[in-house]
């Protein structure tokens, strides 16, 4: 059996096959490229492209394509072979650098928000070398930008390098402040902790919800969930290890750095964290891995569940977005180090973050929010949708002498005794983690936990980026002009902790004096994906994007009606597929029932009329009310589906379908979930969450 190291990054173009495969001043000017964001020269495109399609021959690949990101939160591929005719009948395999740095593809059937027209169907990828190329499937695949005609951004990956441009370019100022001169680059840093749900396949080809909408629109509670807290880190099934062992392999050969994996709290839930990269590779390999558990679990006869809420009354799926910035030099910036009161430094980068999160709340909902991320927030270990921040006694304790300009006597971290004499003993950490928290410190970084299972980090991502790096700009600007750098750097780092400390909270996120006291406070809370979209256009948070050349307005417009355009149409094909599934499925399945038990009432009665049949009476009363009230509830949401007014804008088309249309679900699904629990169970018309969740 091959180690871990013979085949990580097998299938990857990656630096030491470039190294190895590449002249040297070729080499070293990629390099100059990746490291230092220089352009790229032709000539070395072209050198490149050969050396990677021999390596890509080798490995047994007969095709390239331009692997790309569209705004779907998906990922796009369009196969084209190495093949070239020759003369006499013959082909050779070529690929030029061209073919390597840009590739046209129609645009016509991605969502563009209105960027641009149908007729327009011209498209444009182009070479992102900062991301290394792969095998996949047979296939070259080489990461790329995806543009239109026109030059706007019709991607995920755009955005998001431009951000990390941003960034860099303002953390370099301050560095520069701080006489870091041999730092030439900082980049953002991601590591994406990825939740997800395994089930049978053969019970999962039996729900059309399952199958169209990726979460259980029906399902009454079973009779044990995750109460017992028995299946969080408990020890992992032989057929769900089997899984696991395949796709760590998988994504071990394309260099995908997963190191962590367990079950999580959920029955049939699990988890996977990868160390932490660069947020553009962060991103392809977090795309790249939704995409594999999905093959590998196929191949054991299994469905990998990316839903955020695939079932109702058990914790959802998210993704951890833990998130810091690092400098070429092998630096994190957000490390505190043994004394942070003493590091001015970290202070002032803590508190760029404390500000960017207060000031634009409004941005980071909106880069999570979707419809499936509305089901989650607000329970069961998700957290609620006011933007605050966690940082821990320490911390918080740090910032008040700070702002209130009295001494922090600190303390020696504690050290923790675990209270047997033959364990080791070890320092507490300065933070706990709270798990209620959307926003959290957690030793060296920031964990954004309002992320959904199923999304891209990217939209996340590029908010963080780009707002950190608005923070920055303005203390570079305060700080360039100051005649005492000391002084003027502490009266900043004061004013911030003074202006922005109402967006702290280290509690309980779920209380209701929580609730009550941020209401107090003023913070941003966005309820549904309707109330956060519109916030990237908000006049304040177009001026940051164009500001930092991050997304201009009418980019930023394209991804507000992609966004509320998808919401819509995700309700009203949940709310389709809910009017099937009950008028073609648990309809004709309880009124069979409620005719079985008419039957044996008529079978009693006929054997012995003085039996007592009002229990039986009783149940079938119950069966035939609450099948009228099932098929009052289907018409009820047909009406509702039907009477959306087409000619409405995105906006009014989303919010109808939150208001109107998502309620008339829920009633739904009440009802049909209270004939369940009475239905017999060889009769219900497809498999119950005691099957789903409890089969593997």
């Amino acid at each position: 059996m091959a180690h871990i190291d013979e085949i990580f990054g097998l299938n990857v173009f990656n630096d030491p096959v470039m190294r190895q495969r590449l002249p040297r001043e070729t080499y070293k000017a990629l390099h100059r490229t990746i490291d230092e964001g220089r352009r790229l020269d032709p000539q070395v495109a072209s050198v490149v492209a050969n050396a990677m399609k021999d390596w890509a021959l080798e490995h047994g690949a007969t095709h390239f394509t331009h692997w790309f990101q569209p705004l779907n939160s998906f990922t796009a591929e369009k196969h084209d072979s190495f093949l070239s005719p020759s003369d006499g009948g013959k082909a050779i395999c070529e690929f030029s650098g061209k073919e390597l740095v840009r590739g046209e593809t129609d645009a016509s059937s991605f969502p563009s928000g209105g960027l641009r027209s149908t007729f327009e169907a011209r498209g444009y990828t182009a070479w992102d070398p900062t991301s290394y190329a792969f095998i996949k499937d047979g296939i070259l695949c080489i990461p790329t930008a995806y543009c239109s005609w026109g030059g706007e951004a019709l991607d995920k990956k755009t955005p998001l390098l431009r951000s990390m441009e941003a960034l860099n370019r303002q953390a370099l100022r301050i560095l520069k402040l701080f006489g870091r001169t041999d730092v030439i680059r900082v980049v953002p840093t991601v590591g994406p902790e990825q939740e997800y749900f395994l089930v049978d396949k053969t019970l999962y080809e039996k729900r059309s919800d399952l199958i169209f909408t990726g979460r259980t629109l029906f399902g009454a509670r079973p009779p044990k969930g995750q109460e017992l807290d028995d299946h969080f880190f408990g020890t992992i099934k032989p057929r769900v290890q089997a899984f696991m062992s395949e796709l760590n392999d998988e994504l071990w050969k394309l260099g995908i750095p997963v190191r962590t994996e367990h079950n999580e709290t959920a029955p049939a839930q699990h988890e996977l964290a990868p160390v932490y990269e660069g947020v553009s590779i962060a991103c392809d390999h977090n795309q790249l891995t939704m995409d594999m558990m999905k093959k590998v679990a196929r191949r054991h006869d299994l469905v990998c569940l990316l839903a955020e809420k695939p079932f109702a009354n058990v914790n959802g799926s998210g993704k951890h977005n833990n998130w810091s910035m690092s400098t070429n030099t092998g630096y994190n910036l957000l490390e505190p180090g043994d004394s942070p009161h003493e590091s001015a430094q970290f202070l002032l980068f803590l508190t760029a973050v404390i500000k960017a999160v207060d000031e634009y709340p409004d941005l980071l909902m909106a880069s999570i929010a979707s419809a499936g991320n509305d089901c989650r927030l607000g329970g069961c270990e998700a957290p609620p949708t006011v933007m605050s921040m966690f940082l821990g006694n320490e911390l918080t304790e740090i910032l008040s002498a700070l702002e209130t300009g009295t001494s922090y006597n600190g303390h020696d971290r504690e050290e923790m005794t675990i209270g047997v004499h033959m364990l080791p003993k070890f320092p507490r950490d300065t933070t706990d983690r709270n798990r209620t928290s959307p926003f959290a410190f957690t030793g060296n970084k920031f964990e954004f936990r309002s992320l959904g299972s199923g999304c891209s980090i990217s939209d996340a991502n590029v908010v963080l980026n780009t707002i950190v790096a608005e923070s920055l700009r303005q203390f570079a600007d305060e700080l360039e002009q100051a005649e005492d750098f000391h002084s003027a750097l502490h009266d900043l780092i004061v004013r911030t902790i003074r202006e922005h400390k109402r967006v702290i909270f280290n509690g309980n996120n779920y209380s209701p004096e929580w609730q009550a006291e941020a209401s107090l406070r003023g913070l941003f809370s966005a309820p549904s994906t309707v109330d956060a979209l519109p916030a990237y256009l908000a006049r304040k948070n177009v001026d940051l994007f164009t500001r930092h050349r991050v997304l201009s307005e009418s980019e930023l417009r394209s991804r507000t009606e992609i966004g509320l355009d998808a919401y819509a149409k995700v309700i009203n094909i949940e709310a389709s597929t809910m009017l099937m599934m009950t008028r073609r499925q648990i309809l004709p399945a309880v009124i069979a029932f409620s005719g079985k038990v008419a039957g044996a009432v008529t079978g009693i009665r006929s054997a012995d009329s003085s039996l007592d049949v009002s229990g039986p009476l009783s149940l079938l009363a119950e069966l035939t009310g609450r099948i009228n009230d099932l098929k009052s509830a289907a018409d009820g949401l047909d009406n509702a589906r039907n009477g959306l007014d087409t000619g409405l804008c995105v906006a009014d088309r989303a919010r109808y379908m939150h208001d109107t249309v998502l309620p008339a679900m829920e009633k739904l699904r009440g009802t049909a979930d209270r004939l369940e629990v009475i239905t017999d169970r060889e009769m219900w018309p497809f498999p119950t969450y005691d099957d789903l969740l409890f089969d593997i």
